[in-house]
C-alpha cells in the first residue's frame, strides 16, 4: 500500500533579489513560494509520495497561484482552507563569501497566522496517513498556529501516526509574548522523529553540545550523542533524533553532513563539501523531506535513509528556490559516489 504523509505550515510568497544584489541595490525581485512544510512536501511529492499539505490561503489571486504552484508539484492540496486577507511573504538577500544572506518576514496578520483550533479536521486528515510533519517555525507565527499544531499532533498521536518535527527556531519570529521554551517541549512530547541542529537544540529545548564549532568549518558528529541521549530522556515517545551538520566556511562554501541516533547507534553519512552554492534556502527542509521518504522507502535501515536525505540535501544547495527538485534517481547516483557533474545524455 502507498504511504502517505501529511504537512502542516505557512506557504509564502518569495521575494528575492536577482544574483547577489543587496536589498539597496535591487531594483526587482524574483517571485516564487515557499515554506517549511510545503518545501518537505514538494520533496515529497518529487519522490512519488503521496503528500498532502495543510494550511490556511486567503481567497484572492496570489493564494490560487501559489495553490496552483502546489499542485503543479503533485502536491495534494485538498485540505487547505480558506479566510483571512493576505499571504505572508517573506524577502531574501543572499549573501556571498563572507557577508551573509539575510531574510526579512513580513507575514504578520498573514491568513495562516490567525489560524484557530476546530479549522481543520484532523481526524479526516490524518485517517489514513502513515506520517505527520510540523516545524518549529508553525507554532512561533502564532498563539492560534501553535494551539492547532497541538490539536493535530495530540490526533496523529490518537491514531497512532507517526510524528516528525524539525525544530527550527527562528528568533525573528517568536513576537506574540511567548518564548521556543514555553510553547515547543509540549509539541515535541508527541513526536516520534526530531530533527536539528546545535542552534534548534540549544534555543528551542535548552540542550547544548559540548566543543561544537560552527564557524571553524567543521562539525564533529560525536558531540552530538549526548544531545539525543538527553531529548530521548526528556521526551520519552521520541525515537529518532537526527541532526544536521552544517560547517559554514563562508556563505558559499559549506561542509554537510548528518547524524541519526536511534536510542542505541549513532549513525553518520557521508561528508560533503558543497563549494558553490546557488541557494541554501529549503536546505533542512529538503535534508527532512529526504529523510521521511527514506525512513519509508529503506524501512529498517536507518544508515540508507540517513545518507538519502544528506545528498538529497547536498543536491538542494545546487537548486534556486525553495523547493528540492532533485529526483530518486541523482539522489541515489549522488548516494553511490558520483558527483562528479557530468552531462547526462
Amino acid at each position: 500500500m502507498a504511504k502517505k504523509v501529511v504537512t502542516f505550515g505557512e506557504i509564502m510568497l518569495r521575494f528575492a533579489t536577482p544574483g547577489y544584489q543587496r536589498f539597496s541595490q535591487a531594483t526587482s525581485f524574483n517571485a516564487s513560494f515557499g515554506g517549511g512544510e510545503a518545501n518537505v512536501a514538494v520533496s515529497l511529492a518529487n519522490y512519488g509520495v503521496d503528500v498532502s499539505f495543510v494550511t490556511r490561503l486567503p481567497e484572492n489571486d496570489i493564494a490560487k497561484a501559489c495553490k496552483m504552484d502546489m499542485l503543479k508539484h503533485s502536491v495534494n492540496m485538498d485540505n487547505v482552507v480558506y479566510g483571512g486577507d493576505r499571504l505572508g511573504t517573506y524577502y531574501l538577500e543572499t549573501g556571498a563569501v563572507a557577508r551573509a544572506s539575510k531574510v526579512v518576514y513580513d507575514r504578520a496578520y498573514s491568513a495562516f497566522s490567525q489560524i484557530k483550533p476546530g479549522m481543520v479536521n484532523w481526524e479526516e486528515v490524518l485517517k489514513d496517513a502513515d506520517f505527520f510533519h510540523w516545524t518549529g517555525i508553525t507554532p512561533a507565527v502564532s498563539q492560534g498556529a501553535a494551539d492547532a499544531c497541538l490539536e493535530a499532533i495530540q490526533v496523529a498521536n490518537r491514531l497512532g501516526v507517526t510524528v516528525s518535527t524539525d525544530l527550527n527556531y527562528r528568533k525573528n519570529l517568536w513576537k506574540y509574548g511567548k518564548t521556543a521554551n514555553e510553547v515547543m517541549p509540549e509539541l515535541v512530547a508527541g513526536c516520534d522523529i526530531v530533527l536539528g541542529n546545535e542552534e534548534d537544540a540549544e534555543m528551542v529545548l535548552g540542550i547544548k553540545p559540548e566543543g561544537v564549532d560552527v564557524t571553524g568549518g567543521h562539525v564533529e558528529a560525536e558531540a552530538y550523542r549526548s544531545v539525543s541521549q538527553q531529548i530521548m530522556a526528556k521526551y520519552p515517545r521520541v525515537k529518532k533524533v537526527i541532526t544536521t551538520l552544517r560547517g559554514s566556511v563562508n556563505a558559499n562554501h559549506n561542509t554537510w553532513s548528518g547524524v541519526l541516533y536511534d536510542g542505541k547507534t549513532l549513525f553518520k553519512a557521508a561528508d560533503y563539501n558543497i563549494t558553490h552554492i546557488v541557494d541554501r534556502v529549503g536546505g533542512g527542509d529538503s535534508f527532512m523531506g529526504g529523510l521521511i521518504y527514506g525512513l519509508l522507502t529503506y524501512e529498517g535501515d536507518d544508515q540508507k535513509a540517513l545518507e538519502f536525505a544528506t545528498a538529497a540535501s547536498c543536491l538542494k544547495h545546487t537548486i534556486y528556490g525553495d523547493y528540492n527538485l532533485a529526483t530518486v534517481e541523482e539522489v541515489e547516483k549522488l548516494m553511490g559516489g558520483d558527483a562528479s557533474g557530468r552531462v547526462s545524455r
